[in-house]
This record gives C-alpha cells, structure tokens and sequence, in this order.
C-alpha cells in the first residue's frame, strides 16, 4: 500500500476508530506501531538500561525439540518414532545419548566454542496446543488461564525504555510481545525504507495538524502524534545504523536478511537494547523430516553469520541470543510421517559470557510422560525470562513479569 493512498485515506476517515485504522493500514503496522503522544527523542539515562543487548529469535509453528536435541541413545524414542526417528549416524553427536540434528552443524561450532546453553524441557503449568494462544502465553509471560494485552518485552520498555527504538522487531508488524502498557516498540524490516516513508510528503503534511483542537484519542489524533513521534525514530534509526556496513556474508534469504539488519543495528550501536526475529514454518504435521531439516539449516546458517558478524565489531561480548518455539510436538509420529502439537521443548542460549555452557540439564522421561502422552515440563519459561531480565538487562524481574521466580545460572 502506497503512502499517497494512506495518507489520502486519513483525510478522509478523520472519524474513523483509529484502531480500525491501525488494523487495516499495512503501512501503519509497519511504521507507527509506537507509543501515543510520547517524544521520539526523550533521553534515557545510561544507568537505566546499559549497554547489553538482547536478541529474540522465535521459532514459529512449534519446532520438534525431539528431533532438533536427539535422544539417539533411547530405544524408546525410535519406539515412538519408528520412520521418523533420525538415526545416530545422522545426528552431530554432543555425548553417548544425545545429538543435535545434522542441520545444525553451524551450531555444534557455536556449541564447541562454549557459546551455546541449551535449557530442555521448558514450558508451563496446564499448557497449550493451540498456536496462538500458547504464543500469546510465551510473549506475555503470564499463566495459561490468564490474558494480557502487554508483552513481557513491552512492560521492559514501560518501566526503562522511553524511546520507541529502544525496542526493534524486524518484520512488518509488531509481536504481542513487544507491546507495552505505554510504550511499543519498532517495526521495521529496513531502517532506509522506514525513513523513506517517513519522508514522504504526504506524511510530511501530517504535522500540518498536529495542534488541531479538535484532534483526540477518541479519533485520529493518536495517529497523527504517532506518527510524528514515527519520524523522528525513523530518521534516528536510519541515520545511525548507516554509520556501519559489512562485509559478512549472511545466507540469501529472509531470516538471514533479519538478522543481517539486527547486527547492522548492534553493529552501529543504536540506542536500542531488544531486537526481534523469527523464522516461520515450523507446523510439521505432514513430511516432517525434510521440512524442519531445511529449516533447522536456515536457523543455524544464519545465526552463525550474525554471531561473526558481532564478533568482527567486538559486538559479541555484550549480546545474548534467546530462541524458542511456543510448543514441541507429540512424542509419537502420527499417520503422516510428522508430528502434532505438544508441550515441552528445548531453548537456545547463544553468548559469549554464558556461565552453563552445553547441556543445561538433562532431556525429559520418554517413559515418565503426562497424561496425554507428552513430555512434562521441567523448568517453567519464565524463569528463563527472569533470569534474562535481571541477571543480563540487570532490571527488575519481577516488575515486568508481575510475580517472582527462581533465577537459573545459565549467565
């Protein structure tokens, strides 16, 4: 959608309910998903958010951790898994048990240099199946019977981020989890276009209203202070990450895009503290092992880029990686040689300061399963969060995710 059209809309929707505006606009999704009538360029204190960075990766679809963290050396998972176990001889061995699937060779690289945790069976009490909801449980980190229109990284930038670039999901549109209270982050998937856009002279004339008295959060006068606040990130984010190029070469597709922009981003050392990625397609209930074989070499091809990436600038030291799925998959192998929705699963650490490096713990019982039949959940997601939040953004965990829980040692 072009900006002529946009903005020639908005003069002629001065009524409309600007949510529905929002909804329907693909160009405010990617542009103005920012806090209402906040400063672009309001200063934060280096003592309230520092200089680490995270870095988010979502897995989306729910990744089979069983065959992504291999159980080769359990008779009971080629029991369950009869054509769609992977053998031992086709898996990257970490120990006398356990391999990682033969995609993920970049990643035994990261896992021999001591830059890869790797945390089994995480979940949450009563969990799950359904895609969004469970997604919607991991970006809001809050009990499965509760709801939330905050996302836990939102209420991060609620309570220490006051610039909308102080949080950058690199898509079109903006995750739940990014959404604050207050404050929402970025959504960009180029800072060159992002400022384009807001150069455009239509959006130029919005300031043209921007004092209009009869303007309210009743009707348009959210957007317009949106995006005004819009412009000036834009040209923020533009301006600095443009200070820093690289020679890296990331693999031709759009995660490796993703994440070629995020280290552009670190690289450059913008003022932003949270980016986050994702890479889709992970449903494998149909023909699993070449589906998820591909998407597991995408997964690990690209971050093995972007951690040399970060290296090359010394970015490395000071970013943590966190990458997971929203559920795992049935311990069985259904009818189509793929998997349907499950519970518990594995999730990646990637650092360079990592305190517990390998295998966190052990992998789940596959023969002490729930009632349905899945794996039970050992460590509960949103210690991994906590621990993350207090221990690396060194803030207060327990004010974002409303409740405290157990810190793990991991960093």
């Amino acid at each position: 959608m072009c900006a002529t059209y946009v903005i020639t809309r908005i003069s002629n929707v001065l009524i409309m309910d600007r949510r529905k505006f929002l909804k329907q606009s693909s160009l405010a999704s990617s542009l103005f998903f920012v806090p209402s009538f906040v400063r672009a360029f309001e200063q934060v204190a280096s003592s309230s958010l520092g200089y680490k960075r995270l870095v988010i990766i979502q897995l989306s679809g729910g990744n089979d951790g069983l065959n992504t963290i291999i159980p080769f050396g359990n008779d009971l998972y080629y029991k369950a898994r009869p054509t769609l176990g992977i053998k031992a001889n086709d898996t990257i061995k970490l120990n006398d048990e356990i391999g990682l699937n033969g995609s993920l060779t970049p990643l035994k690289r990261l896992y021999d240099n001591g830059h890869l945790t790797i945390i089994n069976n995480v979940g949450y009490p009563n969990p799950v199946r359904s895609h969004f909801r469970s997604m919607d449980i991991w970006q809001t980190a809050t009990d499965s019977d509760k709801f939330s229109q905050s996302g836990w990284l939102g209420r991060y930038l609620d309570a220490y981020g006051k610039q909308p670039y102080s949080a950058i999901e690199i898509n079109d549109s903006l995750s739940l989890a990014m959404k604050g209270e207050t404050t929402n982050a970025i959504a960009t998937q180029d800072p060159k276009v992002f400022y384009n856009l807001s150069k455009d002279p239509y959006f130029q004339n919005i300031h043209n209203h921007k004092n209009d008295a009869h303007l309210s959060e009743h009707n348009l006068g959210y957007l317009y202070k949106s995006m005004i606040a819009a412009e000036s990130s834009a040209k923020y984010i533009y301006e600095t990450s443009k200070t820093v190029s690289t020679t890296k070469a990331y693999p031709n597709n759009t995660f490796g895009k993703q994440l070629k922009t995020t280290a552009q981003f670190i690289n450059s050392k913008i003022d932003s503290k949270v980016f986050y990625c994702s890479l889709n397609g992970f449903d494998t209930h149909v023909n699993q092992l070449n589906n998820q074989k591909r998407l597991l070499k995408t997964y690990a091809e690209g971050v093995e880029a972007f951690v040399q990436d970060l290296k090359d600038k010394d970015s490395f030291k000071d970013t943590l990686i966190l990458t997971f799925s929203e559920f795992g998959r049935r311990v069985n192998q259904n009818a189509n040689v793929g998997t349907d929705h499950g519970t518990a699963n594995n999730v990646f650490i990637i650092g360079d300061q990592l305190k517990k490096q390998g295998l966190y713990n052990n992998m789940a019982s596959l023969s002490d399963l729930d009632i349905n039949g899945d794996l039970k959940f050992e460590i509960d997601f949103r210690t991994i969060y906590a621990t993350v939040l207090n221990k690396w953004l060194e803030v207060d965990d327990k004010k974002i995710l409303n409740k405290s829980f157990k810190q793990l040692d991991f960093i």
